[in-house]
């Protein structure tokens, strides 16, 4: 990694080739029965580790290095999956006989509404995105055209306006 960091390009290639078994097995003790998903993570982690190549410490080990990089990206193929996954209910008694907690009026759509329209346009568009629209922080950051850290900071800030607004409506 150190000569790839140098530019030595036969290097990097050298690199890659070797790590890939490492990362599929990383990526296979996470991700279980969906090959389809341990490959997009591999290519995930490939890319990442391009991006990033130049924070690697040559004076610390590798593979912890690689094994968070390896980490982060499977936990960020779960969420989107279990964003993507919708679960069937068959017991059609069971949904039928449950009361819609929202109510006839939609009483909860306008709690979210109310307490979204207290939060600054940015904060609003974030925590839509993210919470309402189940889109990842990365592509909440596509989306809203900022930065990731930008996402993460409206979100945090967001979420500590609602506190306050909470803590201020109960007093």
């Amino acid at each position: 990694m150190l000569r790839a960091q140098d530019g030595d390009q036969a290097a990097y290639c050298r690199l890659l080739k070797a790590i890939v078994p490492a990362i599929r097995a990383l990526v296979r003790r996470k991700i279980y029965q969906d090959d389809a998903l341990v490959e997009d993570v591999v290519q995930d982690v490939l890319l990442t580790v391009h991006r990033v190549r130049h924070t690697y410490d040559p004076d610390r080990p590798f593979l912890p290095w690689l094994s968070a990089i390896v980490a982060a990206r499977a936990i960020d193929a779960l969420r989107a999956r279990g964003r993507r996954e919708h679960w069937e209910v068959s017991d059609d008694e069971a949904v039928l006989g449950h009361p819609d907690e929202s109510g006839p009026d939609g009483q909860a759509q306008r709690q979210v509404d109310h307490l979204l329209s207290r939060l600054p346009a940015r904060q609003r568009r974030v925590v839509e995105l993210v919470h309402l629209s189940d889109m990842s922080l990365a592509d909440a950051a596509a989306a809203s055209s900022t930065t990731l850290a930008a996402v993460k900071s409206l979100l945090h800030r967001a979420f500590a306006t609602l506190r306050r607004n909470k803590e201020t409506d109960h007093e």
